[in-house]
């Protein structure tokens, strides 16, 4: 499991069939773009669409995102050639796999020894690829820990909304919206929570799925808020118009970030024997202490990932 944190906080699919979608993507603000083999690739396309994908991550243009191809999923005859190909062609230029409709610790098992074997094969630093497993029906919910856990390269836990309605027979036709009768709380909050929970047990980051209303993009922003204030890490995107919205809502706000770095500084210098060598120490009208500090490395960690500049400078007491 990586220990350098990338930021995901908008993560872009787009279809591996497609390469006018592909070059457009190049250069977009996403943190994340993932090439996609499952469904939005048909059956009869899918064999094209891999040498697609190789031939674009492996061509100039990309800028800082993390790249990503969705393979199949184990079920299906078409995850071994997705792997071998597309790693074979271009591993040197990807950062991770997504695995679909993980059911169980085996599939990412499986997955990590076939990559191992490619990575091989083809003169690859053997483990650099992650992989990110998406769950997608109730078994895998049941199994998240031991999916967590199943390989190192395991980087994200990453929720599929549509097909985990479908798996529990969740009434509502419209992925992201709550559904009809349930009128009060958050029909979702069980499965993000479990989610959550898992991804920060074993270090890991927790993306939400999508939201299919594209045009709705205030809506999108609502949904993101939702999963953002619980400390979900970022949500895919289906369009760019969405993608401005995902950088925003899950990156820290501007006061929380000056104030994070501010209680980091205060706490170093106040911590230090120049400082007094104190465990607890006042800034302004708040007291901080380890636990604080501790809060404050995850906003500043997540701001400085974004790119994002403090407005405010810690003083130094005795150099007032």
């Amino acid at each position: 499991m990586s220990s350098v944190y990338r930021p995901r906080r908008s993560v872009l699919a787009v279809p591996g069939s497609s390469r006018k979608m592909i070059d457009k993507a190049k250069g977009l603000p996403a943190d994340e773009i993932f090439l996609d083999l499952e469904d939005a690739v048909a059956p009869l396309a899918k064999q094209e669409a891999r040498g697609t994908i190789g031939d674009a991550l492996a061509e100039d243009g990309w800028g800082e995102q993390i790249k990503v191809v969705r393979v199949n999923d184990w079920t299906t005859e078409w995850t071994y050639a997705d792997v071998v190909e597309v790693v074979g062609r271009a591993g040197a230029h990807l950062d991770a796999i997504l695995l679909p409709k993980v059911p169980d610790p085996s599939h990412v098992q499986a997955l990590d020894l076939l990559l191992t074997q490619v990575e091989k094969a083809n003169g690859l630093e053997v483990g650099r690829i992650g992989i990110e497993p998406q769950i997608e029906n109730a078994i895998g919910l049941t199994n998240i820990n031991a999916i967590a856990t199943a390989s190192p390269r395991v980087q994200t836990l990453v929720f599929g909304p549509a097909d985990f309605m479908a798996s529990i027979n969740m009434r509502t036709l419209v992925v992201g919206e709550q559904p009809d009768g349930y009128d009060r709380g958050d029909a979702y909050h069980h499965i993000l929570m479990t989610i959550l929970m898992a991804a920060r047990a074993h270090g890991v980051q927790a993306i939400d799925g999508p939201y299919l209303q594209i045009r709705d993009v205030e809506a999108f922003r609502r949904s993101a808020q939702r999963t953002a204030a619980l400390g979900f890490d970022g949500k895919w995107v289906l369009h760019p118009t969405q993608i401005e919205a995902a950088n925003d809502v899950f990156s820290p706000r501007q006061d929380d970030y000056d104030r994070a770095e501010l209680i980091l500084d205060a706490y170093e210098f106040h911590t230090s024997a120049a400082g007094g060598g104190r465990g607890a120490v006042m800034l302004g009208d708040e007291m901080i202490d380890e636990a604080s500090r501790k809060m404050a490395l995850v906003i500043s960690a997540k701001g400085r990932a974004a790119g994002m500049k403090r407005t405010t400078e810690f003083v130094r007491p005795d150099a007032k």
